[in-house]
């Protein structure tokens, strides 16, 4: 029997999730007011730095079960902060503390500065709604 073959790798998600998160931190960024837009931004950038956090485990378990050890821990404490910043912004939503939500969404940039996006990009809106499902 062949191989099953799934195009969507954990790789392919967290790449596709950094690139939205970049993009809803430049539209959180231009809020001066918190609104239902800004819970939306901010929920969505919690929810996508949670699944980011889920997905490491399911990354380097190939480098695992060939023994790259030092390789796996590494890329797992290069993502460490994922999860940290998900439940910081979290609490943060929760209380309506808007000034960390900023100082949290500004450390989170710094993190993703490599990441780009380009000015034509057919990634949408994903956020919208998102303060519900959080």
């Amino acid at each position: 029997m062949a191989k099953i073959y799934s195009p969507d790798s954990a790789g392919k998600d967290r790449t596709r999730l950094s690139k939205t998160i970049v993009l809803a931190l430049r539209e959180l960024m231009k809020q001066t007011e918190p609104d239902t837009l800004t819970k939306d931004l901010t929920a969505y950038v919690v929810l996508a730095l949670e699944e980011i956090a889920r997905n490491i485990d399911g990354s380097v378990a190939a480098w695992e079960k060939r023994g790259y050890w030092v390789k796996a821990d590494r890329f797992r404490l290069e993502w460490e902060w994922a999860g940290s910043s998900a439940a910081k912004l979290r609490l943060a939503i929760r209380e309506g503390d808007w000034g960390t939500v900023a100082v949290n969404a500004a450390l989170i940039a710094q993190k993703l500065s490599k990441v780009t996006v380009p000015e034509k990009h057919r990634l949408g809106t994903p956020w919208l709604g998102a303060a519900g499902r959080l």
